[in-house]
């Protein structure tokens, strides 16, 4: 397009209105239909879909931006400079797992000893036969901590809502997702999750540690919170997405960790679930993370012990140990291990199918305001705590069996066998496992040599009731998990299994519950190697480990022919565009310029550029590139001079910094190398807050010329044209672009490189598109763009 054409003012999209029009309009809102419409906005709120405002989609720039600003830094750099980089990355990520450790620790101190004092309280009331008054009470202490955790999330930091896993995957696969990683959300993911846990509600601290790990990251790279950043000029190196997308894979990694005191778990994790680019040298710190978050746990454990943590004891960081059981199967408990892969395939996928379906739901009822929300996760609470309270009491009591090794009964906040409301010598199976916190509800359901323990209706009592609070629960507006519901679900139907199977197998029933609770996850999430590694720290029994690779492989086998992952599921319908690592087939049979014919066209600047033409483009287009176009280049080793250079690419940010730092001219000309020194640094090109709208420019600096070649990539990725969208697609991902300049396939006697004969048509010589997050349209499909090739919708269905 002709360099000298003024950009034409865009029409702006009211995303509010559309949102507003599809509320109005029932149809729009349909449970059946895909939310096309609203995958082009991104919700504020890392919940499911939660009714927030909506904002545009932006990309995040992970390229090297290779202008000679960035040439020279890299040449002037000393080898001192060089080592002190590199140490400052291992010290945020010893850091970073230093304070994920003492965070983790904080929560699971503060949940231990909340609900401890509250079961210990329900104990009471029930020794004494107040059945009704302990009702109360517990409903009532229930009520008020998820009161307390939603109104935070509601009022204060809606993005603290949810766990946060796919908007992390989404940010590091290139996505930026707003306001996910301030101090107030980390704050109130910290106090909501330790309200919502201690509530007794079906969820896990586990998604949210990885939040909070992120969290912790993300402000350490970039100096504290956006309005108190710490100036220290050994800080701004780590103000550049490439980094901060690094040191935010170690606070994830950190945070897995935390979770489940899995150190390895937790980098693979990472590496097979969140990160989408990897290479050695961040493994290396992210297990160096890891590795400070572990020592951090164990000291503060050994802490504890003693009895110094008050409730808080062997029990309060995970740690299911079977460690103790023999591990011995013949052939034929292959069968039944079969058997769960399959069952935990197939429930996974119908768990995944059914809570996207109440998500949806959940998003007309959050969509009408703040306190709906909040009612919402209410009104969760409630049914939670009647069905925990009340249900014991359909359960008989069971005799206490002199050959347990534990105490039977028991009246304390944890165990085996809880009295509950037998008498004296008998104790409550289902109590046992409802009235108490769900880490220690895992535990019971996976302690081994109990096979008379649990009857065969609470084991059913217990798995429908989670599966039904597993549903209702995730998409309520507080922090929430995945992990631990699940596990709960699983573990119930594997424990099921291992009833079934009574004499006719060697395994332990409580191993039935830990490869049940691993089908499940495989199934759901779609996990193998991470969740092998985090089951086998976990469990601390490496003897499972055959028998595990078995059942994951085989779930995730099973429920990848349904549907995609629970957080593809969570990233479709929040509207967070995705690139995936495998390109659809239909993506072979369109070429990047189709699609280049179907975006708004592109916007070129001059190398040597007015302002006011300047200042026109930002102000009139949404671009965040711009290719820098040069007229009547000197071809090397020819005498023409009428050629059309692309110099390269411009980014936005950058065009905004220029006009801040009034970097203009009387006349038209090139500027000295020293005359940008003396202007700019690489560490003011990071910066990406500025707006235009921030930047006043006089009338009479209107009338002169910025020198754009100094600030301008000049090795931007370029494509030809006849590419296709699939090979586009693995280089956009691969490389983590955030543009893609595609040029003609064709052109006329001269052309080299990136120049362009000047006897062909100045108008085609310079067509360039700006393939603007590319990863958008990979999202929607390109479903707008099929409808305007002239095919049936049979063929188009069929691409």
């Amino acid at each position: 397009e002709d360099s000298t054409q003024l950009a034409k003012p865009e029409t702006p999209h009211n995303l509010e209105a559309e949102a507003d029009e599809e509320e109005r309009d029932p149809e729009s809102n349909s449970l059946g239909e895909p939310l096309l419409k609203r995958n082009r906005t991104l919700s504020s709120s890392p919940l499911a879909l939660v009714g927030a405002k909506v904002s545009h989609i932006e990309s995040l720039d992970y390229e090297i931006n290779e202008n000679d600003i960035f040439k020279h830094d890299w040449r002037s750099r000393s080898k001192a400079q060089v080592l002190q980089y590199i140490f400052l990355k291992w010290t945020l990520a010893f850091l970073v797992g230093l304070l994920t450790g003492l965070i983790a620790t904080l929560i699971n101190l503060a949940i231990e000893n909340i609900a401890g004092y509250k079961l210990l309280a329900i104990v009471g009331f029930i020794e004494e036969g107040r059945y009704l008054s302990g009702l109360v009470f517990f409903t009532g202490v229930n009520f008020s901590l998820t009161l307390a955790a939603a109104l935070l999330c509601v009022c204060f930091a809606p993005t603290a809502a949810g766990p946060g896993i796919p908007e992390i995957k989404a940010y590091l696969n290139g996505v930026d997702t707003p306001n996910m990683f301030g101090a107030t959300t980390l704050i109130v993911k910290i106090v909501g999750s330790i309200g919502a846990v201690s509530a007794g509600l079906d969820l896990g601290k586990e998604g949210p540690l990885v939040h909070i790990g992120s969290c912790i990251s993300s402000l350490l790279a970039q100096g504290g919170p956006d309005n108190h950043r710490l100036k220290w000029r050994w800080l701004r190196y780590f103000n550049n997405d490439r980094d901060r997308r690094d040191i935010i894979t170690c606070g994830a990694s950190s945070g897995v960790c935390a979770a489940f005191r899995a150190p390895v778990g937790g980098v693979l994790f990472s590496l097979e679930e969140v990160a989408t680019w990897w290479r050695s040298s961040l493994l290396w710190r992210t297990f160096f993370s890891t590795a400070v978050v572990v020592v951090v746990l164990r000291a503060f454990i050994e802490i504890c012990n003693s009895g110094k943590c008050g409730l808080f004891g062997t029990g309060g960081l995970i740690m299911f140990d079977v460690s103790d059981v023999t591990v011995s199967y013949h052939p034929m408990d292959v069968i039944p291990v079969i058997i769960i892969g399959i069952i935990g395939g197939l429930l996974g996928s119908l768990y995944n199918h059914v809570l996207h379906k109440v998500l949806r739901l959940y998003n007309l009822i959050n969509q009408k305001g703040k306190m709906h929300k909040v009612l919402l996760a209410l009104a969760v609470s409630l049914f939670t705590s009647v069905c925990q309270y009340c249900l014991p009491f359909l359960a008989q009591c069971r005799p206490c069996d002199p050959s347990f090794q534990d105490t039977c009964p028991t009246n304390d906040r944890s165990g085996n066998f809880k009295q509950f409301n037998c008498p004296d010598g008998y104790y409550n199976d289902l109590a046992t496992l409802l009235l108490t916190t769900n880490d220690d509800a895992v535990r019971n359901i996976f302690s081994s040599n109990t096979s008379s323990e649990f009857q065969v209706s609470s084991i059913l009592f217990f798995f429908v009731l989670y599966c039904i609070l597993g549903l209702i629960t995730f998409g309520i507006a507080v922090p929430s998990g995945l992990f631990l519901p699940i596990i709960l679900m699983g573990s119930g139907y594997g424990r099921l299994l291992g009833m079934v199977m009574g004499s006719y197998t060697n395994l332990d029933q409580g191993l039935y519950a830990v490869l049940g609770a691993a089908s499940l996850m495989a199934g759901s999430m779609r996990m193998t190697v991470s969740l092998c590694v985090i089951f086998l720290e976990l469990t601390n029994n490496l003897l499972l480990l055959p028998i595990t690779m078995i059942v994951l492989l085989i779930a995730k086998t099973v429920g990848d022919s349904f549907n995609p992952s629970i957080y593809e599921i969570i990233l479709e319908l929040k509207g967070l565009p995705f690139l995936d690592a495998n390109p659809e087939p239909w993506m072979r049979n369109l070429t990047v310029g189709d699609l280049a014919d179907a975006k708004p066209p592109v916007v070129t600047l001059c190398g040597v550029e007015k302002v006011s033409r300047i200042v026109d483009v930002l102000k009139n287009t949404t671009h965040n590139a711009f290719p820098i176009v040069d007229q009547g280049v000197l071809v090397p080793g020819t005498i023409s001079t009428g050629a059309t250079e692309l110099h390269g690419l411009i980014l936005r940010a950058h065009l905004v910094q220029a006009l801040k730092k009034k970097w203009f001219m009387p006349e038209k000309r090139r500027t000295e190398e020293w005359e940008v020194r003396e202007k700019f640094n690489w560490v003011d090109l990071a910066e990406r807050e500025l707006k235009i709208e921030q930047v006043a420019v006089t009338r009479d600096e209107m009338e002169m010329y910025a020198d754009l070649h100094p600030l301008t990539n000049t090795t931007p990725y370029t494509v030809v044209e006849s590419m296709s969208v699939a090979k586009a697609m693995v280089l956009f991902r691969q490389v983590g672009l955030r543009h893609l300049l595609i040029v003609p396939k064709y052109q006329g006697a001269g052309f080299c490189s990136f120049f362009t004969d000047p006897r062909v048509d100045r108008r085609e010589s310079t067509t360039m598109y700006n393939f603007d997050q590319l990863r958008l349209f990979f999202f929607i499909k390109f479903q707008s763009i099929m409808k305007k090739f002239p095919f049936s919708s049979a063929q188009r269905n069929e691409w």
